[in-house]
């Protein structure tokens, strides 16, 4: 059996991201919100302490960058100890409580103090856990340190992943790589970005791998950076790649296309990523809730777990409503990294946790700005902008539909085109 609770191991990790969201993410969270596109510069000194954190060891994985897949050597579901527990049954295997879960931990943490600035700590971004989903173990060496953006997202083709139009052709000891990406997250900002693009248009989807492309590559081209309803801390680019030339030994992983399978080594990035994005909604919903619990006390609502939903003001019973689905949403996602740590396929679990979290974020955060009336609207209150935030954790990284699809697709055993 499986227990849930925080491993030991990592309160201390916990407890310094949740320092960090509210004694310097709170304070400047509006003040970035309205400075769009501003760089944080207070950030500089939380990327060094998540370095610090790394460097010795207590960290235990601070970020996305840190979140890594563990290889796979063939535990059942039966053969797992206790999360956190140390304790194993006789003929049972090690449990691994690694970096997935310890990132997943601690974004839940930052993201509750602000999902932007968060997605704007250097080096914690989404390409880093794709290269760690994906690269060769000398990749991750050469690319260590570096901050990298992902690039997946192209105009006409958004949740469908395998559609992509960008191109890299092979000429010599380089990929020449043409096409557009839009909605790059830490576009600007990144030293990296982790470009999607397909070696042979005909072969769809099993052809289609990552490549790094340094910021500065002369054939990339920054298009624009993207005004925004929410999150707007974070930069959000648009990029035109024309003849970009990246070395051969800047494709991650397997250069091979495979045509039974090719696709799932591109694939493997979502399952490391899912499960950050599902944490960062996670964060977002537990400051909604703590928030307006404070303000309807306040005003004298306190909702009574022990007593029926029925016998209490409707505000209560709302609020414990949502609280149960926050912890169904924080269970999944536990589960999805826990899954990867220990070498588990959790491709189902992770859009199960992206599609569970995403969903309860928008509704929560809704729900707490009605609820609080007028205050939940106004700028005095962050109310109003985790509302605004909250809709992009329902989208990016795969759609709510999208997830819903992946889902039934591996319940029911078809392939992508067998259920579209």
């Amino acid at each position: 059996m499986i227990d849930l609770e925080v491993p030991k191991k990592f309160r201390p990790l916990v407890a310094q991201a949740r320092g960090m969201a509210e004694e310097v993410f709170w304070p400047i969270s509006r003040k970035y919100d309205r400075a769009e596109h501003e760089y944080p510069a207070e950030l500089d000194l939380v990327s060094a302490v998540i370095d610090g954190l790394s460097d010795s060891g207590a960290g235990q994985g601070a970020g996305a960058s840190s979140s890594t897949r563990a290889k796979d050597d063939g535990a059942t579901e039966g053969d797992v100890a206790a999360v956190g527990s140390g304790r194993r049954a006789k003929g049972e295997r090690e449990n691994k409580n690694g970096s997935n879960l310890s990132s997943v931990l601690s974004i839940l943490e930052t993201c509750r103090g602000d999902v932007g600035l968060t997605l704007s700590i250097p080096r914690q971004g989404l390409g880093n856990a794709a290269i760690a989903a994906v690269a060769t173990e000398e990749q991750k060496a050469r690319y260590a340190g570096k901050w990298a953006a992902m690039a997946i997202t192209e105009p006409e083709v958004g949740s469908d992943s395998g559609a992509i139009r960008t191109t890299a052709v092979k000429d010599g000891d380089e990929y020449v790589i043409n096409g557009e990406k839009i909605y790059v997250t830490a576009g600007e900002r990144a030293e990296l970005v982790v470009v999607w693009a397909t070696l042979d248009r005909s072969l769809g989807k099993q052809a289609i791998k990552s490549f790094v492309v340094r910021r500065d590559n002369p054939g990339m081209r920054l298009v624009r950076l993207e005004h925004k309803l929410g999150i707007r801390a974070s930069d959000t680019a648009a990029f035109s790649l024309e003849d970009c030339r990246v070395p051969a030994e800047d494709l991650l992983g397997d250069p091979e296309i495979r045509i039974e399978g090719g696709f799932g080594g591109a694939m493997q990035t979502f399952d490391n990523t899912r499960p950050l994005v599902a944490a960062m909604a996670l964060g977002l919903t537990r400051a909604s809730l703590d928030r307006t619990t404070e303000l309807l006390a306040e005003a004298g609502v306190v909702p009574d777990p022990d007593r029926p939903a029925a016998t209490q003001p409707a505000a209560a019973a709302r609020l414990l409503q949502m609280e149960a689905d926050y912890q169904a949403a924080y269970l999944l996602t536990l589960r999805a990294a826990w899954m990867a740590d220990n070498g588990k396929p959790n491709s189902m679990e992770a859009s199960m946790a992206k599609a569970k979290a995403g969903r309860t974020c928008v509704e929560v955060s809704l729900a707490c700005v009605e609820l609080a009336g007028a205050t939940g609207y106004a700028e005095t209150e962050l109310l109003e902008k985790w509302a605004r935030d909250s809709k992009i954790l329902d989208i990016f990284e795969g759609t709510q539909q999208i997830q819903l699809l992946v889902i039934a697709r591996r319940l029911l055993g078809y392939s992508s085109r067998e259920l579209k």
